[in-house]
């Protein structure tokens, strides 16, 4: 019977499994109930003369050795069949793996110029309430000034909305730290605003905060002037032009050149050639104590740019509704 065995034992070992149809054939020589193997065990039960515990465990040593031959080879089988065969014909390019989107670029850009003078980012919530985006900066129930801003509202009582500026994470930053306070806000804002060439319902702002002891509106001029000359060039033209914001007094805002040459230039600047960039100015000494910093000690400026207005700039883009349509032709020129 040992001899048997042995000789099993060399047939598992050396059946070839090519095919599926092999591995049929050798699942019912070796496995199934009446199979090579289980004859063992009726041969055993006939003779009394054998030791059953010795050749029981020789004969679960094969059947075991057939069963892993057996599932080792499905495997096999269904690995083999799942590769598909390469087609010489289609083409060796690589498929483009996609870009940073340019809203993504200016913001990193601008981020980085800020960065490197000292400005520190701070993020929070895009839901904001009534006091944070309103009535701390100098906005109160009422005022005209929020009629500037068609405003999302989230509530009936009109407390909680989608907040229309990034002035809110300022307002929160400085009702939580004491100055010396030198920070930058990047995010996205919402307004109930007609969507055209120059405007949409939501865009993306950077907004910068700087508050210490003697802060001038000629430090303001020098950073901004410092940003625009980073960022477009040495050779930029600006402007500065009185302007008025609840929260900043006195305010301004600023202006780039950006040209005359063609009829879209007169349609986007409104034929005054010069495009605003943003706006900006000393803060109200109403909105430092409404936020619990000593008015008479400190001093500070803030100003907020329109991502999309610095991408239209920086790319000459004439519509402002192209960053947001997904338009592959468009988005693949700035990889």
């Amino acid at each position: 019977m040992i001899d048997k065995l042995k000789e099993i034992k060399k047939q598992i070992i050396e059946f070839e499994i090519k095919t599926t149809e092999d591995l049929n054939k050798f699942k019912s020589y070796f496995l199934v109930k009446k199979g090579v193997i289980n004859d063992f065990w009726l041969l055993i039960k006939k003779d009394a003369t054998v030791d059953k515990s010795v050749f029981g465990k020789k004969i679960n040593e094969i059947k075991n050795l057939a069963s892993e031959k057996y599932q080792k080879n499905i495997f096999l089988l269904e690995t083999k069949s799942s590769k598909k065969e390469i087609d010489l014909s289609l083409s060796s390019h690589m498929s483009s793996l996609g870009g940073r989107h340019p809203l993504s670029k200016i913001n990193n850009k601008i981020i980085s110029i800020f960065n490197k003078i000292g400005f520190s980012i701070v993020n929070d919530r895009e839901i904001e309430d009534d006091w944070h985006n309103f009535t701390a900066l100098n906005l109160e129930e009422n005022h005209p000034a929020r009629d500037m801003q068609d405003t999302f509202f989230v509530t009936k009582d009109k407390n909680i909305l989608l907040r229309t500026h990034t002035s809110s994470v300022q307002v929160r930053h400085m009702t939580k730290n004491k100055p010396p306070i030198k920070i930058i806000s990047p995010g996205r804002v919402f307004r109930n605003e007609t969507v055209s060439y120059r405007s949409n319902c939501f865009f993306h702002q950077i907004e910068g905060l700087y508050i210490d002891e003697n802060v001038s509106f000629s430090d303001l001029k020098k950073t901004i002037d410092y940003f625009i000359k980073s960022f477009f060039g040495e050779k930029t033209k600006t402007r500065f032009r009185p302007s008025f914001f609840p929260f900043t007094e006195p305010s301004a805002e600023v202006d780039v050149y950006w040209g005359l040459e063609s009829e879209s230039d007169y349609k986007i600047t409104k034929g005054t050639g010069w495009l605003e960039i943003m706006g900006c100015g000393m803060v109200d000494p109403n909105v430092l104590e409404n936020c619990n910093i000593d008015s008479k000690k400190y001093s500070g400026f803030a100003f907020g740019m329109g991502i999309e207005r610095i991408a239209m700039l920086k790319y000459q883009i004439n519509d402002l509704r192209l960053f947001f349509d997904n338009d592959l032709r468009f988005l693949k020129q700035f990889n």
